[in-house]
């Protein structure tokens, strides 16, 4: 008794195929009697190595604030005068008021003088270590250079954080203010 793979060898065996010849190719001679097209010519504008053109890219990582040059000597600013700026930072929560960051902000830096160096160049250099969270996301996305003075600081601080929208809907808060007549104006 034969199995069904046994059966199946036997008519494979007794199939034969009969061989077939290919005829050589040649490959300098085109197809059907026409010439082929030549090549698109590319033509390189950039004479830069394939090494070079694999860096990364190292442009536009500058910094919003543009710091003035310092020309003092021996300027080194003071690891407690950076521990005071970062025990409060600005996180841009709803409660926090940015006029009462710059307030406290200045009150820091205005506790240390250092020679030949105006206080400004200092509160720019320490300002972005006083921000956290969406507050530093937003000064790095600021346009590099952007930043030249302190006073510019302080205007686009103000204006992102406290922007004139949430101003007139505190303001209309206040004036829409009503006693009951049940309650003292100290109570209300």
């Amino acid at each position: 008794m034969r199995t069904r793979s046994q059966s199946c060898n036997s008519n494979r065996q007794q199939q034969q195929v009969p061989p077939t010849f290919v005829e050589p190719f040649n490959l300098e001679e085109p197809i059907n009697n026409q010439d082929p097209p030549d090549p698109p010519v590319v033509t390189m504008t950039d004479n830069r190595t394939m090494a070079q053109l694999l860096e990364a890219p190292t442009e536009g990582y500058e910094h919003a604030i543009v710091l003035p040059e310092i020309t003092s000597y021996n300027f080194e600013l003071k690891h407690g005068l950076l521990t005071l700026v970062q025990n409060k930072q600005f996180f841009e929560h709803d409660k926090e008021d940015p006029h009462a960051h710059i307030r406290y902000f200045n009150k820091i830096t205005s506790t240390m003088k250092f020679p030949n160096v105006p206080s400004t160049s200092v509160k720019l250099m320490l300002f972005p270590f006083s921000l956290e969270g969406a507050a530093r996301i937003w000064l790095e996305k600021e346009p590099p250079r952007s930043i030249l003075t302190w006073d510019d600081l302080v205007l686009k601080f103000i204006n992102k954080f406290l922007p004139p929208s949430k101003t007139t809907n505190l303001r209309n808060e206040i004036t829409r203010f009503q006693q009951r007549f049940d309650e003292t104006f100290y109570e209300a």
